[in-house]
């Protein structure tokens, strides 16, 4: 062999040996780790049960402090609560002691009621006893009246009966007679009875029937006052007088010049618009706008009130304002009208008449504003209609659009009642409404029941004290008349024309008139007033006499 086997050889068992000897190093290394681990686990095993123990020993004591801390409290509250259940079982069977002594005086004044509603059966039953017997005592008399009666009542009937026979034997005697003498037999005389009789009957009746109608014509006329009366006290209304003009009120009197415009073409394109002419004068912080419809003032109103808040003034913005405030009113108005029916309680009215009734707002009548009017006639119609047992929501239909033609503004030459007739027809209201309509000044003749109520209501509306405007020259001397028709009587000292002219009261001597003839004098005062006199509803003449004794201490 050669030099490098023999190295080989050496190398591979030299490798050989050193990994027999790493091994055996590496166990007994590792076997001095796993004694060293071993002992120290036991250590920290001892040490864990030492640990463990006192641990154990501690919390033992803790128990038993907190078992003895709580066994103190259970033991506390136990006192106390046993204190609290004697305490309460005291006041138990003080109770009880009450209740028992309350029951026992219940029991005793039980008993003692007992005996009283005993005592008072054994009267009652003697009582009864007593009046059973005084009853029966009374129904045998009376039984035997009865019996009496009714032997005497036979008696009557049978001579009666015997008198009726004797009277038919006479009739017919004398029946007899009468035709042997007037020579007429029972059936001629009696058709010639008959025949008097009726024509009696007839005038009798044509007398009854004219006293009936006098009568009834007196009632009548006293009723219809007292329900005319009733109704005008029922209902209560509001009278606003309106002019022709209308005040628009300014913070400056520089805003004029904006308003009038350069050369004053702000304010011909405002009248243009509007249809109204505005009065730019002296009067301090005012501008007046007139004309005759209440409509176009409102928009000329609205529409100065906006441009002067924006400032801006001029033809272009004054036509686009118009524009925007009349189409604002048109609105208005149909809000107007529909809350009218809604508080008037009107149902299915037509949307063109709803806008009628709005436009009422915007109109005036003698000075009375229409719609408060019309109000106040539907109202008065629907009381009226109510008192009568007419249909009420026809009269209160008809009281409303009494005067829808006021303003409208077709064929204004046909008196506005036969145009509010025809457009109630045109929008298919009820005959009885249209016939109401168009009647209430006469123009047609009246054909529904509920015409006369509108045509009265009307004239009570319209004659309110205050309710329309009167010349001051004619209310003045209607005043004096009245004074001076009262002065006419001997026996006035003074009279006074108060309450508008509705009342008239008349001061009189009381030497020269008695209490008889004062009476008598507010009659005849009143219908001197009737017979001379022209005035609207009804004037109160109120007589006063009073008698002053009069003596001076000297």
């Amino acid at each position: 062999m050669s030099t490098s086997v023999y190295i080989a050889l050496a190398a591979v068992l030299a490798l050989v040996v050193g990994i027999v000897v790493g091994r055996l190093l590496a166990g007994k290394a590792r076997q001095d780790h796993e004694a060293d681990a071993k002992a120290r686990a036991q250590q920290l095993l001892a040490e864990a049960e030492q640990q463990a123990t006192r641990t154990r020993d501690e919390r033992i004591q803790q128990s038993k402090d907190k078992f003895r801390a709580l066994k103190q409290e259970w033991e506390q509250e136990s006192r106390r609560q046993k204190q609290a259940l004697d305490q309460e079982l005291t006041e138990r069977r003080a109770a009880v002691v009450e209740q028992e002594q309350s029951i026992k005086q219940l029991t005793q004044t039980t008993q003692r009621q007992l005996e009283q509603i005993q005592r008072k059966e054994t009267e009652l039953d003697a009582t009864r006893e007593r009046i059973e017997m005084q009853a029966q005592q009374q129904r045998e008399k009376l039984e035997a009246q009865e019996e009496k009666r009714r032997a005497t009542l036979e008696n009557q009937l049978a001579k009666l009966e015997q008198r009726t026979q004797e009277l038919a034997e006479q009739q017919q005697h004398v029946q007899q007679q009468l035709e042997t003498i007037s020579g007429l037999t029972a059936a001629e005389a009696r058709e010639q009875l008959v025949d008097s009789l009726k024509n009696e009957a007839q005038i009798q009746a044509s007398s009854y029937i004219k006293d009936v109608v006098a009568q009834s014509k007196l009632t009548a006329t006293k009723d219809a006052k007292k329900i005319v009366l009733e109704t005008i006290q029922r209902t209560a209304a509001e009278h606003a007088i309106e002019n022709c003009v209308s005040v628009f009120n300014i913070e400056s009197d520089d805003v004029k010049g904006k308003i009038i415009g350069r050369e004053g073409r702000n304010i011909r394109a405002l009248e243009a618009a509007t249809g109204v002419e505005i009065i730019v004068d002296d009067t301090p912080e005012a501008i007046i706008i007139s004309g005759f419809d209440p409509v176009r003032r409102e928009v000329a109103r609205l529409s100065l009130h906006l441009l002067v808040k924006d400032g801006r003034i001029h033809p272009a913005r004054i036509e686009e304002i118009v524009a925007k405030t009349r189409k604002n009113i048109d609105e208005e108005i149909v809000e107007i009208g529909e809350k009218t029916i809604i508080d008037l309680g009107i149902h299915g009215l037509h949307p063109e008449l709803i806008k009628m009734v709005g436009r009422m707002r915007f109109r005036s009548s003698y000075g009375q504003n229409l719609l408060q009017h019309s109000r106040e006639v539907a109202n008065l119609c629907a009381t009226m209609a109510a008192e009568l047992g007419l249909d009420v929501k026809k009269a209160k239909r008809a009281g409303l659009l009494h005067d829808i033609g006021k303003v409208s503004t077709e064929e204004p030459e046909l008196p506005h009642a036969i145009l509010g007739m025809e457009m109630a027809k045109k929008y298919k209201e009820h005959p009885d409404v249209v016939n109401a309509i168009g009647a209430h000044h006469d123009e047609i003749e009246m054909t529904a029941m509920i015409s006369p109520l509108v045509q009265a209501c009307d004239a009570i509306s319209g004659s309110r004290p205050g309710a329309r405007r009167e010349m001051m020259e004619s209310y003045i001397k209607r005043l004096k008349q009245l004074e001076e028709t009262a002065n006419s009587f001997k026996g006035v000292n003074q009279c006074f024309a108060i309450q508008a002219g509705r009342e008239l009261r008349v001061m009189v001597d009381a030497e020269n008139v008695t209490d008889e003839r004062a009476a008598e004098l507010s009659y005849e005062i009143s219908q001197k007033i009737e017979k001379e006199m022209q005035y609207p509803g009804q004037i109160k003449i109120t007589v006063i006499r009073e008698m002053r004794a009069v003596a001076y201490a000297k």
